[in-house]
């Protein structure tokens, strides 16, 4: 069986100096927005469309390039590439996806990189702290 890969964006805003981290919560798993790579699309350009499904987010800008990091296989053989993107937009909307009939998170966050590694599982470990070195959130 082969991979199946999903692709989505630590976004990122400053805040008075700092960065925080835009993490979504899915019952009890936080995580970047994020989804499936459909057929005949390229990975960015899914991260892009993720991020504005599951946030109403539009304004990305890529200041750290296209570079991206991937986890190790994960549930059913899937991995997720995530991308690093700055916004200026400070409100989220977790808008509702008419084939759930409901929003596909239940709650968002702004949060220190600490915060985020706090919430994180096990697998986005590498993930925010790469994201966090490269955009010079590390303390």
């Amino acid at each position: 069986m082969s991979l199946r890969v999903s692709a989505g964006v630590v976004v990122v805003r400053e805040v008075q100096g700092s960065w925080r981290f835009l993490m979504l919560r899915a019952y009890r798993n936080w995580d970047f927005p994020k989804g499936l790579v459909e057929s005949g699309e390229q990975p960015l350009e899914a991260a892009i469309r993720e991020v504005k499904e599951e946030t109403m987010i539009d304004s990305l800008q890529f200041r750290w390039g296209e570079s991206y990091r991937e986890t190790a296989p994960y549930s059913h053989k899937k991995i997720a590439r995530y991308y690093i993107a700055q916004t200026t937009t400070e409100a989220v909307t977790l808008p509702v996806r008419p084939e759930l009939g409901r929003a596909e998170h239940n709650e968002w966050r702004w949060v220190t990189f600490e915060q985020g590694l706090a919430l994180s599982s096990p697998r986005l470990d590498p993930i925010i702290r790469w994201a966090a070195e490269t955009i010079g959130a590390t303390p």
